[in-house]
């Protein structure tokens, strides 16, 4: 890693102070020293592009702090086990299913797996500059009802900041969700976790971000699938003013299937980032990945890469991004692409953006239906169709109704 000659900007400088606080391992230490070196990715960086951190974090830098309290939450669902990550005590599923252990170490930021292009990992680096607290959590095979595990970051003074490392061994499966609750006006939060996948196992993971309007967000989910193991993926963005979402899986195993689906909804003032890499990297692999996006303000930005190895014959991968635009105040940057290194492989992606169909909106309104109800039928569709490709009818209840609340708010 190389010194840059770039003066740091305020919020970078603030971001450091805050880490700086308290400083309680050498790699947060060493995460420090690197992010005044390095700082923070501009424009300049591809991966980065359409997220400029050293401007929006300067502007959350002048956000007003409210002085609210963290949001305590319910379960997301009644017989979920809630796990506080890296808190000492941390329970244990009673089935016994799944065992928690604290004390787990990030993996390094200068790690650099995915795809991007800078000397370290922008996430991690924040995330263990600031000091992130972590478990280790184990979801053995059970004969019996599947586990649903919720993992919580602990709250604390500017925001919280978690890690975890998931594994779900050979066989079994499971069901986790990763909530990102609201906290207080100008909190910076991160999360980082990374999910190992065994020989034949089938893990559904549910990220629910819902952020406050003056809040700032940097999550990653880094995927490790064995053979004939899944992944299901939901991401809802319902809230935050700056997020960043990251989703980078790869395969490993033959037979190994990648399905991802998610909603993103913006208003106003918002700047919402999601970006992922699925890489195939052995043969017989497939994966489908469907992004939703409302749009009635703000910014929203999707990335999307799928990567075929060389050896990876008869991957089959497919992306699509579709936006909903409903206002003039906001826009939507696609990028969906594919590098493909095999010959033999059936691979698509695309991206569409426009306003709600006129003849499905004249269709609903010739039958009785107000405008305004026939509209919001239609985007309830739109996003609803993903959401029931989850077939978990507690799961799908649960988010339609987060998507519910949200899509009636005054506007």
């Amino acid at each position: 890693m190389s010194a840059t000659t770039q003066p740091r900007t305020k919020a970078e400088l603030a971001l450091i102070e805050r880490g700086q606080t308290a400083v309680a391992t050498d790699a947060q230490r060493r995460a420090l020293d690197v992010l005044a070196s390095e700082g923070l990715p501009s424009r300049r960086v591809e991966a980065w592009h359409y997220t400029d951190l050293r401007v929006l974090l300067g502007r959350q830098a002048e956000a007003v702090r409210d002085g609210a309290e963290p949001t305590f939450l319910t379960p997301f669902l009644p017989h979920s086990v809630v796990v506080e990550l890296g808190t000492a005590g941390a329970g244990n599923d009673p089935a016994p299913v799944v065992s928690v252990e604290t004390g787990a170490q990030p993996a390094a930021f200068d790690e650099v797996v995915n795809h991007l292009d800078r000397s370290v990992d922008t996430v991690r680096l924040v995330n263990t500059a600031m000091g992130a607290k972590g478990s280790r959590i184990r979801v053995s095979k059970s004969e019996g009802a599947q586990s649903v595990t919720e993992l919580r970051a602990q709250p604390g003074a500017g925001g919280s900041h978690s890690f975890s490392i998931v594994e779900v061994g050979p066989g079994a499966r499971a069901t986790l969700v990763e909530r990102a609750p609201s906290g207080a006006s100008g909190d910076l939060s991160s999360a980082v976790h990374h999910l190992d996948i065994g020989d034949g196992a089938d893990a559904l993971w549910i990220v629910v971000q819902e952020k406050g309007s003056a809040e700032t967000h940097l999550g990653q989910l880094n995927v490790r699938l064995g053979a004939d193991a899944k992944l299901r993926l939901f991401v809802l963005n319902a809230g935050g003013a700056v997020v960043r979402q990251e989703v980078h899986a790869v395969t490993v195993g033959e037979g190994a299937d990648i399905q991802i689906r998610g909603v993103n909804l913006l208003e106003a003032g918002q700047h919402i980032d999601v970006t992922t890499t699925l890489n195939h990297n052995v043969a017989h692999t497939t994966s489908t990945e469907i992004f939703r996006n409302v749009v009635f303000g703000g910014h929203g930005v999707f990335q999307g890469m799928i990567r075929v190895a060389k050896g990876a014959q008869k991957t089959d991968a497919r992306l699509a991004c579709n936006t909903l635009l409903l206002s003039d105040e906001g826009d939507f940057s696609a990028k969906p692409e594919l590098e493909i290194f095999a010959d033999d492989v059936q691979c698509g992606h695309g991206a569409t953006a426009g306003e709600i169909n006129a003849d499905h909106l004249f269709y609903l309104m010739s039958r009785g239906i107000p405008e305004a109800p026939a509209r919001a039928l239609l985007v309830k569709a739109f996003v609803d169709e993903v959401v029931e490709d989850l077939e978990d009818e507690a799961l799908v209840e649960a988010l339609e109704a987060r998507i519910d609340d949200w899509l009636a708010r005054d506007r």
